[in-house]
């Protein structure tokens, strides 16, 4: 039984590697009173015995291969564990696709960040599309089985596969005319995370999952470039582990006063999909996120078609020549400002 060795050490990580595709539940209190609940593989809920106003989630491993985001949740479930950091917040923390961590590839069969949403539905042909399924099914748990008119948050960490002008950035999904809150820009900020990319259609990814169907301040944040384990420098991430750890052991956390110009923000200008098997870049693996190209320069080639800059400093994003047919190859923005869709 695992629940003794998690009492004892609070490495919910290994148990996770060590049951990549289920785990009993199981529960128990911790001295503080906090409740705890193991709800899968890699699936754990922290509800501490105070009056609480917020319910975060915090997931990573979404990306088996994009390990700082997972050492990060690693030390905060550890630390809650023992004893060492103390909760005001309901906290859910997710490891996303366990296989992947242990082979150290992004995804095993299909990239399980593009099966959120309903996109997993009447589909159970690998087990990604079936951890979909039971992701979205514990989040929704954990944000209806309280009261209405909570605080609703999720943070889903990554690191990308290409370096980036700016280290630290994060995607704002599409908010359907709501506005953007300035309030989640200076927790960002407080991250380190001063870039920021709006999004300006529906998704199929964790993060917009949350947004769309919980309402939740949901984010994708990228901390950096993918790095194997031990091989992160986690200094660089220490603002980002603290201003999470202020979100759930404080009852409110206050942040900078808001100023745009501390941000640079992003609007996306066009998806490039890849549809043919012969699709490539002209430019090299080292060129980095928000890259920027002068009007009429060769993006991409797919196929016969050749895809060209619309417009001067058109930068781009995630660009993967090796996705499924199908799917996103590669994200082009550009910049916009601070306007009256912020409040």
């Amino acid at each position: 039984m695992y629940l003794d060795t998690l009492k004892t050490t609070g490495d919910f990580l290994t148990i996770t590697r060590e049951n990549e595709f289920s785990l009993e539940p199981s529960q128990f209190i911790l001295a503080n009173g906090t409740e705890v609940k193991v709800i899968d593989t890699g699936v754990i809920e922290f509800s501490p015995n105070c009056k609480t106003t917020k319910d975060i989630v915090l997931s990573s491993a979404v990306h088996g291969n994009e390990t700082a985001p997972i050492e990060i949740c690693d030390q905060l479930i550890q630390q809650i564990i023992k004893g060492q950091l103390e909760l005001k917040q309901r906290v859910l923390f997710i490891y996303g696709n366990p296989k992947s961590i242990n082979i150290g590839q992004r995804f095993v069969d299909e990239n399980l960040n593009r099966l959120f949403n309903g996109a997993h539905e009447n589909r159970s042909e690998n087990p990604e599309q079936v951890r979909a399924a039971k992701l979205e099914s514990y989040v929704r748990t954990f944000f209806t089985s309280v009261e209405e008119g909570r605080y609703r948050a999720h943070y889903d960490l990554h690191t990308a596969i290409r370096g980036s002008k700016n280290e630290k950035f994060a995607v704002y999904p599409f908010l359907h005319g709501n506005p953007w809150k300035k309030s989640q820009l200076q927790f960002l900020l407080s991250c380190g995370v001063n870039t920021v990319l709006m999004m300006s259609s529906s998704a199929t990814t964790f993060s917009y999952f949350s947004s769309r169907q919980f309402g939740a301040d949901a984010f994708t944040v990228e901390l950096g470039q993918v790095k194997p384990f031990g091989q992160n420098n986690m200094a660089s991430f220490e603002a980002t582990k603290q201003t999470l750890v202020a979100l759930i052991s404080q009852d409110e956390v206050e942040y900078k006063e808001f100023n745009a110009s501390d941000f640079e923000l992003f609007t996306v200008y066009r998806t490039i999909n890849r549809t043919c098997e012969d699709f490539s870049f002209p430019f090299p693996d080292s060129a980095v996120n928000f890259t920027g190209f002068g009007k009429g320069e060769l993006l991409a080639t797919d196929g016969e078609t050749q895809v060209f800059a619309e417009v001067d400093g058109e930068a781009i994003i995630f660009p993967n020549a090796k996705v499924a047919l199908g799917q996103r190859a590669l994200l082009t923005v550009i910049p916009m400002e601070v306007n009256e869709n912020f409040v």
